[in-house]
């Protein structure tokens, strides 16, 4: 990879009491890339996600993104260097509508500040209005539009998902990081998650997914790494990795189909 990657991770290995859930992992994501992390139950994707994004401190590793190393040591730090993600289990605030999920998100870039917001000063009016409307326009770009005033409970599972995406991407990040996007979702829904994925991407974004659906995966991704047992058994183009004996037994196999 000739430019400096999107995203670098190098050495992570992580450890919860007895058990080492993951051995010297890494990976490196190019800008505009649509990268995907997969492996079976227990592999340790989810961990490996989890540390990139904040949620885990590694016992060691290295972390650069958009070539500017940053320590994944708390939630807020990653949103701020411009990682943000969402859940395998979705996290919307139920009785705050849409658009107001989404200005929470926005809220992660704001200016005007605590007195600001107590005083109501005309920064802080205009910067609230500026949230409001990059919110709508959100709303609008996933697909759900005229849902802005429901609360987020009443949203089809589908839509949820589709909010959660909207809130991600308020924070402005440089990295978006969807855990099982398709989780739940029929086959319709797939699809069209599977065009707004390929729109966002379009538009200048990088994207990195766990995802079981493997059919899913090796159509949309440009890359992907394949964990078992908390280390790298495979790295490479979908075709490469799908060809990969080890992959075969592990995770792509008959029992597995």
């Amino acid at each position: 990879m000739s430019e400096v990657p999107m995203l670098s991770v190098q050495g992570v290995n992580k450890r919860f009491g007895g058990l080492q859930a993951l051995s010297d992992v890494g990976l490196e994501i190019g800008r505009g890339e649509i990268y995907g992390l997969i492996g079976p139950n227990g592999a340790g994707k989810t961990t490996f996600f989890n540390v990139i994004t904040g949620l885990y401190t590694p016992d060691s590793g290295s972390f650069a993104l958009d070539g500017l190393p940053y320590e994944p040591t708390a939630v807020h730090r990653v949103a701020e260097a411009g990682i943000a993600r969402t859940f395998q289990n979705i996290r919307l605030f139920g009785e705050m509508s849409a658009l107001e999920n989404v200005m929470v998100g926005r809220h992660v870039r704001t200016r005007a500040g605590v007195l600001g917001a107590v005083l109501r000063t005309r920064a802080q009016r205009e910067e609230e209005a500026a949230i409001r409307a990059r919110a709508l326009e959100l709303l609008a770009y996933v697909g759900i539009a005229g849902m802005a005033q429901q609360a987020a409970r009443t949203l089809s599972y589908g839509d949820q998902r589709r909010l959660e995406i909207a809130r991600a991407l308020a924070t402005d990040p440089k990295l978006l990081a969807l855990d099982e996007p398709a989780a739940g979702m029929n086959a319709t829904e797939k699809l069209a998650l599977r065009d707004l994925l390929v729109r966002i991407r379009a538009d200048g974004r990088t994207l990195l997914l766990i995802e079981h659906d493997v059919k899913l995966v090796m159509g949309l991704c440009d890359r992907i790494t394949v964990l078992d047992y908390g280390r790298e058994i495979a790295r490479g183009l979908p075709a490469e990795v799908q060809r990969d004996p080890a992959v075969v037994e592990a995770y792509l196999g008959a029992s597995h189909a």
